[in-house]
This record gives structure tokens, C-alpha cells and sequence, in this order.
């Protein structure tokens, strides 16, 4: 196929392209020319010296090719919603664009720390090599709809925060915020807490997006994913690709921003982890899938004490291993009941390769283990009285029904052993929280 301006949003695509060149002409010429100096002020500023104007037009074209992104995104999502390469390729490219403007921003407002200026760098090579690729792929194989459809904005709304797992979202956030309150030792800042949850949601939120768009056509196969807007085909597979995209790198650029390097690092190790180590390669590869795939929701904690401290200490790694013991047996738990989903999708979960007794038997075993794990921060005097007894009362409820599991058949105790365990997961770092604050 060959290049071709024939459809509108190429052509809209190669205006904004010459938009963005000339906004990063005069950024350079700022840069070299010290106009930044002679024209202070944010959002807008007043030109003190002719030089100036140059900081001025700047800031100008900066709001011309922000208009203009909009607009490219807005007909892409109209327009190209079925394209898995245009879509998601515009979305980022318009993430990677305001993500820079906001670390241009900051660095009027606050002055930017080595990692940002880094990231500022990184950003702008990423900007050209997705903005040249849009060009050139937009030339080849975008083409003007004859009709746009009209689609239902609230169930979209709905099927947008469905593809990001809320429930999941929610449990991840409360070891968010309690290795966050943990870490500090007192309740964070209203803006601290604020811009972590954010980045957490967004980060878990376009986690999972991701490995709805892997496992859309698994989803197919089991009673309990069928619906998933996905599976169901209700979001195209580019529009599930693209938001995941946006809300991961979105989660970058705001952790980074107003947290630290180590809480967006480990953010995004955590992405990386989920999508790649275990959606792509492990779910389907290893009975093991679950127990090494844990350690993916096991980071959150891990985000919420770094963003409080600016490091990791050992409560920070026990927590880690807290989430990472107790991902096996809830989702074990599950497992027993959708047994015959995940044998249908083909996905060796440990009661379809190794049998319901057995799996039963790991529930109890790996239930004792992380009871113990849990009883490690008092040990180390890492923790006070309250979450000691806290600890010990949650951990032999949990295992009275772990053994209750082991002994009774059916699915009916294996349900609630996967209800249960998270409100358990949730009172215990909530009885973190108390104990760290009183």
C-alpha cells in the first residue's frame, strides 16, 4: 500500500506533525536565547525584553498544538476505533504529549529533579518516533468512514471502568494507602495521598485493561469472563489496547511527577510484571502461574511506603510477602469453583492439572505460611499491639475456613474462602493503618 492524504485524519495528522516542529523549533530557540528569563509568570507571562516574545509565542504554540492534539485523538477515537495500530498509537502519542507538557510545567513552577530532566529527554525522542510513525501509518492505512456511529456514552462509561477491574482496583489501593500511612508513620498529606492512589489506580486500572486485550479471545470461553466488554466485543480490541496504553504511562508520568522516582518505578515494574510476566507468559506456561504471578499485586504496598519514604525498608519487603503468600490461596479458592471455566479455556490451573484435593491441600498449607508472614512485622518490633491481635484474630479465621476448605467438598466453602480472604487481606492492613497512626 502506498502513502496517500486522502483521508481526513492523515492529513490532520501531518498538521499536527508541523505543529509540534515548530513548537519544538522554539523551545530550542528559547533554550539557546535564555527568553525563559525575560518572560515569568505560568500560565501566562509578560515579556520584560524583546528576547522574550520568544518565551511568549512559545507558550502560544503550545496551546495551538494541544488544540490540534485533541482534535486527532477525537477522531480517532470516532473514526478509527477498529484499527489495532492507529488507535493506540495516537493515544500514546497524545499521552507522551501532554506528559511532556506537564514535566515542562513543572519545571516552570518547581524546577525539575535529574529524573525528570531524564524523563523530559526520553519523553521528547518517544513524542518524534510516535509522532513520525502516526504520520506514516495514518498515510497508509487510515480511511474516512462513510458513517460514524452513534454509540451509547454511558455504557461505554461503563464498559471503560469494567475493563479496569474496579474490585480489584479498590482491594490494591487499600495496601496502597496502608503502606503509605505505614511508611510515614502517620496519616500523608491530603496531596501525597492524593497523586499516589491516583498513579496506583491508574497504573492497576490500565494493568488489567492489558490483560483483557491478551486474554479477550480466553475470556470467550468461561461462563464467568464471557461478558467482560471485550470478550463480549461491546470495546473493540483497539480501544481496549489504547486505554490500557493511556492509563499505564499516564500512571508513569504522575507518580514520577508528584511522588518520587521509586514509587513510579516500582509502578511500573509492576505493570511490566502483570502484563508481560504473568498475562503473557505465565497463565497459560505453569501450574505455578498464581504463585509466581502474585508478586505483581504484591508491589502496591510496596509503591505506598516508597512514596512516604522515598526508599524500602524490611516492613516494606514483609508486606510484600504478605500480598504474595495470601494471592495463592484466594485465588485457588476461585479456582476450585471455576474449575471447568478454566479447563475450557485452557488455563492449568492447579485444581485442572493436579485435582481438587490436592489444590484443597496447598490452600491449607499456604494459608499457615502466610498467617506466619504476617506475624513477622511484630517479631521485628516493626508493629504495635494492635496489629498483633489483630493479626492473630484474622489469621485463625482465615484458617479455620482454609481447613474447613481442606475438609468440606463442594464449592460452597471454597466461595467463601475466596470472599472472605479478601476482607481479610483489607482488615489486616487496615489494622496496619490504626497501629501505625495510634
Amino acid at each position: 500500500m502506498k502513502y496517500s492524504l486522502r483521508s481526513s485524519f492523515a492529513r490532520q495528522t501531518l498538521v499536527l506533525f508541523f505543529l509540534v516542529l515548530l513548537l519544538t523549533l522554539l523551545g530550542r530557540a528559547v533554550t539557546l536565547t535564555g527568553a525563559a528569563a525575560y518572560c515569568q509568570g505560568w500560565p501566562v507571562c509578560v515579556p520584560t525584553h524583546p528576547v522574550g516574545w520568544l518565551q511568549l509565542v512559545h507558550r502560544l504554540a503550545v496551546v495551538l498544538a494541544s488544540v490540534q492534539m485533541v482534535w486527532v485523538m477525537r477522531k480517532a477515537w470516532r473514526e478509527q476505533r477498529e484499527n489495532t495500530l492507529l488507535l493506540p498509537l495516537t493515544t500514546v502519542l497524545g499521552v507522551l504529549f501532554f506528559g511532556q507538557a506537564l514535566i515542562g510545567s513543572l519545571e516552570v513552577t518547581h524546577g525539575l529533579a535529574r529524573h525528570l530532566a531524564v524523563l523530559h529527554g526520553l519523553t521528547a525522542v518517544s513524542l518524534w518516533f510516535a509522532l513520525l510513525g502516526l504520520a506514516l501509518v495514518a498515510g497508509v492505512q487510515a480511511v474516512d468512514p462513510v458513517s460514524v456511529p452513534v454509540l451509547d456514552a454511558r455504557q461505554r462509561l461503563k464498559d471503560f471502568f469494567a475493563l479496569s477491574k474496579p474490585l480489584i482496583v479498590a482491594l490494591l489501593l487499600v495496601t496502597t494507602f496502608a503502606g503509605l500511612v505505614a511508611g510515614g508513620k502517620q496519616w500523608p498529606s491530603f496531596p501525597l495521598a492524593f497523586w499516589t492512589l491516583l498513579g496506583g489506580a491508574l497504573a492497576a486500572g490500565g494493568s488489567s485493561a492489558l490483560n483483557q486485550y491478551i486474554d479477550r479471545e480466553l475470556d470467550k470461553n468461561m461462563q464467568r469472563t464471557a461478558k467482560r466488554p471485550l470478550a463480549s466485543e461491546r470495546l473493540t480490541a483497539a480501544e481496549g489496547l489504547a486505554f490500557g496504553l493511556a492509563l499505564c504511562l499516564s500512571s508513569y508520568y504522575i507518580l514520577a511527577g508528584f511522588v518520587n522516582l521509586l514509587a513510579a518505578l516500582l509502578s511500573l515494574a509492576g505493570i511490566f510484571y502483570y502484563v508481560f510476566f504473568y498475562s503473557v507468559w505465565l497463565k497459560k506456561a505453569t501450574v505455578q502461574n498464581i504463585v509466581i504471578g502474585g508478586g505483581a499485586g504484591a508491589i502496591p504496598p510496596m509503591v505506598g511506603w516508597a512514596a512516604a519514604t522515598g526508599r524500602l525498608d524490611l516492613a516494606a519487603l514483609i508486606l510484600f510477602a504478605i500480598v504474595f503468600m495470601w494471592t495463592p490461596p484466594h485465588f485457588w479458592a476461585l479456582a476450585i469453583v471455576r474449575q471447568k471455566d478454566y479447563a475450557r479455556a485452557g488455563v492449568p490451573m492447579l485444581p485442572v492439572v493436579r485435582g481438587e484435593e490436592e489444590t484443597r491441600r496447598q490452600i491449607l498449607i499456604y494459608t499457615f505460611v502466610l498467617v506466619a508472614v504476617t506475624l513477622l512485622l511484630p517479631l521485628f518490633n516493626l508493629t504495635g499491639t494492635i496489629y498483633l491481635v489483630s493479626a492473630l484474630l484474622l489469621g485463625l479465621s482465615l484458617l479455620y475456613t482454609a481447613w474447613r476448605v481442606w475438609k468440606v467438598p463442594g464449592n460452597k466453602v471454597a466461595h467463601i474462602m475466596y470472599r472472605w480472604s479478601s476482607m481479610y487481606l483489607a482488615f489486616l492492613f487496615l489494622a496496619l493503618m490504626l497501629d501505625a497512626v495510634l
